[in-house]
């Protein structure tokens, strides 16, 4: 439900306003869900946090009504090709995104992997501690 927010948060705000203003007042929600069950551990899960509210920014600058990267399409586009074909495009894609983040919410390790192959184990985090 959060990622939700994110997603449509990302619909009218760009990602630094959505990152610096709304993540701070959404972190201690997320904090207190305690998803360490289910990513593996506390230190893995903030990684597995970030990276689902990553793609759901980038899944919400596909979508209507800015669709901040369709502008950017459109911009790139041949003269024939208008908006509304964009939008029609990229459809697919917020789709294709939104399985990929069921499949990342469904099966962390997706997201988990890298860190722990190259930080060690989830119980001796190679970084500074807060």
């Amino acid at each position: 439900m959060l990622l939700a927010v994110v997603i449509v948060l990302g619909f009218v705000f760009d990602w630094i306003e959505v990152l610096l203003v709304f993540i701070p007042v959404l972190m201690p929600i997320f904090s207190e869900l305690d998803f360490a069950d289910h990513v593996g551990s506390a230190y893995f899960a903030q990684i597995w946090i970030a990276g689902l509210i990553a793609l759901a920014l980038q899944t919400s600058f596909l979508t209507p009504p800015f669709g901040y990267a369709l502008f950017f399409a459109k911009m790139a586009a041949p003269k024939g090709i208008n908006l509304s074909d964009i939008y029609r495009g990229a459809v697919p894609l917020v789709a294709i995104e939104i399985v990929l983040i069921a499949a990342l919410i469904s099966f962390p390790q997706l997201i988990t992997w890298l860190p722990e192959v190259t930080l060690g184990p989830a119980d001796t985090p190679q970084l500074i501690e807060r």
